[in-house]
């Protein structure tokens, strides 16, 4: 009888979960899994940093729906991945990583690239195996996969000892699991359905948020079918952009659009929140919560240790948010609900007046080139089916205000670990995933000193991305932080100075363009998306000018000294700085 090995069998089992591209960056202790990967015309798409690699297997996910693979080498290839798994692991994201591990007969002898890389991986996955048996492996995909997406997703880790991976097991004694994942998803009771759908039915400002529940059980036509019968109206978060097309009437952008503070003075902001897959957190919840405290909430997630979270809830309801939305759509047939037309027009204000709130700034000519500007000339030469990935603290949120998603899984961007350097191997993996779909990737100056040398993999492999550096010379929302709290001209290791990253993108095979004056945005970005490869346009942007949330941020934080003051050289005893508390001074 013939004989197979590991190798083999990993990339046979990958077949059967559809997956035909994986994410890496070549070790020895991999190769038997890249000879499989030739045999079955995989497409193996190496980067220049294992971090880039994870981070394309998380954004596969994030543009597809399904998990992405990675598979880096032992010790360094492994621990180099941490970023990009911890990345998935806050946000829910269904992605597998691959690790090659030190042989099993050489434990305590101090081999090559032998570190603990279980310990390091346990924590910030929801499932990590080592395989010690050869014939277990496709046992081992399986299990890893159903982990990956069954209940709330995540990434999971598989550990495969050099020894184990390179060993050979009798063909017909290989078994490949068929049938190990469950056939329904579970949905909610009839008590519970009923009394949320009685809720919003009573309700006279109701709101939907939708997060990535929605998105990750295919839901995006539901939730805009359900929404239509109840004339609700439905913000989403970053994951679930593009869940309700945003040109439609009943979308109303982020969650903040119900805040209290926005409605405290027209009537009072939603009387009913109906939570789709998203946690009550930094985004929802946090200090400044955007749910109005009076609110009715009624949540719906897949996970039952997310209900509760951070504040009470009215009504919790454990089930998979696609079966919730299929079953309400059900028992609402024939009912009749309010058109609540003047709670949509204030949201429609809200709404407006965030996307036009630099009009009159961006009329005036000359001058640096304002990043609002930036953000909405890049906006209306994209395709309005593009997928746009943003990357960078202010940096995403002008490109987040002036794109406009139609889609889902088309605008992609930071979420709970707030990682800088996922832009350009999200774009990348989102170029892998839709190869005919325009991608466009925005990260600022900061931002781009990570992971930069991935120009060189999105031009090897035939990745014709379009990528903007938003060169405002500085780490823009630290400095302007710094200098929120400290006073003009306080800042520390917040500078970057000018930089050509079209000439350093050009040298790693890209299409490099540098633009500083506004007139010039159009012409270049268009050469840029006609070029047929990846490109680099190096636009610089006016380092004075703050985006609103981090003005707002740190402004409640610490306001500025009065004028007549003169700014301290350091925080003041007791000064409250965002997300870390009171600052004690030495």
């Amino acid at each position: 009888m013939a004989k197979i090995d590991g190798g083999e069998m990993i990339v046979r089992a990958l077949e059967r979960e559809g997956v035909h591209e994986v994410f890496t960056l070549h070790g020895g202790h991999l190769d038997a899994i890249y000879a499989a990967c030739m045999r079955h015309g995989f497409r193996v798409i190496d980067t220049r940093h294992e971090q880039a690699a994870a981070h394309m297997a998380d954004g596969w996910a994030r543009t597809t729906g399904r998990p992405g693979v990675a598979i880096v080498t032992a010790g360094p290839g492994v621990t180099d991945a941490v970023t990009g798994v911890a990345n998935a692991f806050m946000d829910s994201i269904p992605m597998v990583l691959i690790g090659g591990r030190s042989p099993l007969s050489d434990d305590d002898r101090l081999p090559l690239q032998a570190v603990d890389q279980m310990g390091i991986m346990r924590p910030i996955t929801k499932w990590a195996r080592s395989v010690t048996h050869t014939d277990r492996i496709p046992e081992y995909v399986a299990a890893a996969f159903r982990h990956a997406i069954s209940g709330r997703p995540g990434p999971v880790f598989l550990e495969l000892p050099i020894d184990v991976l390179f060993s050979r097991s009798e063909e017909e004694t290989v078994k490949f699991p068929e049938r190990y994942r469950p056939q329904s998803v579970p949905g909610p009771s009839r008590t519970a359905l009923r009394q949320a759908l009685d809720w919003l039915k009573q309700a006279k400002r109701p709101a939907i948020f939708a997060g990535g529940g929605v998105w990750f059980s295919q839901a995006a036509g539901e939730l805009v079918q359900f929404a239509e019968l109840t004339h609700t109206p439905v913000m989403t978060n970053a994951k679930a952009r593009g869940s309700i097309p945003e040109d439609h009437a009943l979308a109303f952008g982020g969650f903040g659009a119900i805040h209290p503070g926005v409605h405290a003075k027209t009537g009072g902001s939603a009387d009913l929140v109906l939570m789709l897959g998203t946690r009550i957190g930094l985004f929802t919840g946090g200090r400044n919560s955007v749910i109005p405290g009076d609110a009715r909430v009624v949540q719906v997630d897949i996970e039952p240790e997310e209900i509760g979270r951070n504040r009470d809830i009215e009504l919790g309801i454990v089930a998979d948010c696609g079966e919730f939305l299929r079953d309400a759509i059900d028992a609402i047939k024939g009912l009749k609900f309010d058109e609540h037309s003047e709670w949509r027009e204030r949201l429609g204000a809200v709404r407006s007046g965030g996307r036009h709130r630099f009009d009159e700034a961006l009329k005036s000519a000359g001058g640096p080139i304002h990043p609002a500007r930036m953000a909405r000339e890049i906006a209306q030469l994209l395709d309005p089916n593009a997928i746009v990935v943003a990357d960078g603290g202010e940096t995403a949120a002008w490109m987040g205000n002036a794109w406009t998603a139609r889609r889902p899984g088309r605008f992609l961007s930071h979420g709970y670990l707030g990682c800088l350097g996922v832009g350009l191997p999200f774009a990348m993996a989102a170029k892998a995933a839709h190869p005919n779909e325009q991608v466009f990737c925005i990260i600022g100056d900061g931002s781009a000193g990570l992971n930069f040398s991935e120009f060189h993999t999105a031009a090897k492999n035939n990745l014709p991305i379009t990528v903007v550096v938003n060169n405002d010379k500085q780490w823009g929302m630290s400095k302007h932080g710094q200098e929120l709290m400290w006073g003009k001209g306080q800042h520390l290791a917040t500078e970057l100075g000018m930089v050509h990253y079209e000439r350093a993108a050009e040298g790693l095979g890209a299409h490099g363009e540098l633009v500083e004056r506004a007139e010039e945005i159009a012409p270049a970005m268009k050469r840029a998306l006609g070029c047929g490869r990846v490109a680099c346009v190096n636009i610089v942007t006016d380092p004075e000018v703050i985006e609103p949330g981090t003005l707002a941020l740190y402004s409640a934080a610490a306001p500025r000294p009065r004028k007549e003051e003169a700014a301290p050289e350091k925080p003041a005893e007791g000064t409250t700085l965002p997300y870390y508390g009171k600052r004690k001074l030495d």
